[in-house]
């Protein structure tokens, strides 16, 4: 398995990585609230820190999960 760390991956590769995941539900983004967004805005603007190397996967996703165990 390729890694996924911002110093292993391009840009362009790290847009690919995100497309990916987000398309493993079946489709796009638009409209979705399959992952819980409730209302912020855009599901994959989430990402857009690790695509532009400034968040690792790991780091956005921990801080995503944080922020929803705050909600409930």
């Amino acid at each position: 398995m390729q890694s996924l760390l911002i110093k292993d991956t391009t840009r362009a590769q790290r847009e690919e990585i995100v497309r990916r995941a987000l398309s493993a539900c079946g489709g796009s983004c638009e409209g979705c609230n399959g992952c819980g967004n409730s209302g912020g805005g855009r599901v994959e603007a989430i990402y857009q820190p690790y695509i532009d190397g400034e968040k690792e996967l790991a780091q956005i996703n921990e801080e995503y999960a944080a922020s929803r165990q705050l909600i409930r």
